[in-house]
């Protein structure tokens, strides 16, 4: 039983190095944050899906790192909005936040986080202002539908002037450090490296974590849940995953006007129908079987923007660069977070736990990694060849390697094989239940090992 209790994401510098304690759910985005201090000239932009951490990981990295700090909610502080739609010269805004707020700004010292900064426009063109001024303004901001936003900005977008940075759900390996398993994570990595199987009590540890993330997934609030009940898994609260879809949900109505919104959620919702397909090639006609492309084309582009989900795309060449051989109307659609799919499938945790769902156990386990290599790669790409198919290819060191997932200890593939002796590629990876192995220029990756896959 864990005695501790956990904390999302707080800051701890030491030697101007990150000090990870057992107190702290640690997120990889911090480190970014970190470099961005040195050289903050330019705004940073933190873009992320609803509920994955963005507010609390910057208000904690403002209020450790800087001496003062301002928030500012741009939805729900229409008088902070309203300077920004009369001025965009960072002086005369900084003059009037500090009437509003009766605080004294002193630009060395004082930084600025704008939460929600979708919410106006003018908010986030005056960040080529303040990039361009000659005072030491630090500004971050964050917002929900950001990359929604930036895909439909109407004005001047602030190219150049800002550092972008994207937060997905926690990674595999967050959520093990979150646990506290930082040895589990060396040990995973050096076997990683060498090939050599792990202690078969230590593979079937790691295991049971990765069926109990499958569960979860990544959400930070549904990690800390499932600690603060001393990691029993019977007593998490998963009403809590069925809150961040309703306000996914929510948002899509929200943000956009009611027939986009209805098209919208249709997609979302399709989304465990579509994977659960033999050939889970995105089709429209599983949406509503009148649908057609130029009608949801928008909204799989807004759902896109809005990191809810991930694009896997076909390419027809196992050539660099990928992306040019893409064929734009062969593609397979993933939730940003595998937790989120399991609710939205309405799978009983049990199911995944004692492999009851082989099925779905399979799809679980194929979004799972994406997701684990959407955050390394940010695209995914697949590949046919006669009548076989490439789980993912991806690019390590200037070479295209192919990728098989398999959801259980069978590993037995006709495609991969089939690809090795039509491309020999440099080598090929396997992941699976099975542990570290390499035999047949095959690397063997168990499926907690995702996370160390071009490091």
């Amino acid at each position: 039983m864990y005695e501790k209790k956990y904390k999302i994401c707080t800051f701890c510098t030491k030697n101007g190095k990150i000090e990870v304690g057992d107190d702290i759910m640690y997120r990889k985005i911090e480190n970014d944050l970190l470099e961005w201090k040195k050289d903050f000239k330019m705004p940073l932009m933190l873009i992320g899906a609803r509920q994955t951490g963005k507010t609390y990981i910057l208000e904690e990295f403002c209020k450790t790192n800087f001496e003062n700090y301002i928030y500012i909610n741009l939805e729900k502080e229409e008088d902070i909005r309203e300077i920004f739609d009369a001025t965009l010269d960072p002086e005369k805004i900084i003059e009037k936040i500090q009437i509003l707020r009766k605080v004294n700004f002193n630009p060395d010292s004082t930084i600025i986080f704008l939460d929600e900064i979708q919410t106006s426009e003018r908010a986030i063109t005056s960040l080529k202002y303040f990039c361009e001024s000659n005072k030491p303004y630090k500004i971050v901001t964050a917002g929900s539908l950001l990359g929604v936003k930036i895909n439909r900005f109407k004005s001047s977008f602030p190219v150049g002037k800002v550092v972008t940075k994207y937060l997905f759900p926690m990674d595999f390996e967050e959520y093990l450090m979150a646990l506290g398993e930082d040895k589990l994570i060396e040990e995973i990595r050096k076997h990683y490296n060498s090939n050599e199987k792990v202690l078969d009590s230590i593979h079937e540890k790691a295991l049971d974590l990765y069926k109990k993330y499958l569960i979860l997934g990544g959400m930070p609030k549904v990690i800390e849940n499932f600690i603060e009940n001393d990691l029993n898994i019977a007593n998490v609260d998963f009403e809590l995953q069925d809150y961040i879809i309703t306000n996914y949900l929510a948002d899509m109505n929200k943000y956009t006007d009611n027939t986009e919104g209805i098209k919208n959620s249709k997609i979302y919702n399709a989304i465990p129908k579509e994977l659960a397909r033999e050939n889970n090639n995105f089709k429209y006609s599983i949406v509503d079987k009148d649908a057609r492309k130029i009608r949801y084309e928008s909204s799989l582009d807004w759902l896109l923007a809005s990191n809810m989900i991930l694009k896997c795309e076909l390419t027809e060449k196992n050539e660099s660069p990928l992306k040019a051989f893409v064929n734009n109307d062969k593609f397979k659609i993933y939730l940003s977070d595998t937790g989120l799919l399991r609710s939205l499938s309405n799978i009983d945790y049990t199911e995944i736990l004692l492999d009851k769902n082989e099925m779905y156990k399979g799809v679980l386990t194929e979004n799972y990694v994406a997701c684990e290599l959407y955050t390394k790669f940010r695209e995914l790409y697949y590949y046919t060849f006669s009548k076989y198919e490439i789980d993912f290819l991806i690019k390590i060191d200037g070479d295209i390697i192919p990728i098989e997932v398999k959801s259980g200890r069978r590993t037995n593939s006709k495609s991969l094989n089939e690809y090795i002796k039509k491309y020999n590629p440099k080598y090929s990876i396997r992941i699976s239940t099975k542990n570290f192995g390499f035999e047949n220029n095959i690397k063997s990756i168990p499926l907690y090992a995702v996370f160390c896959i071009n490091e």
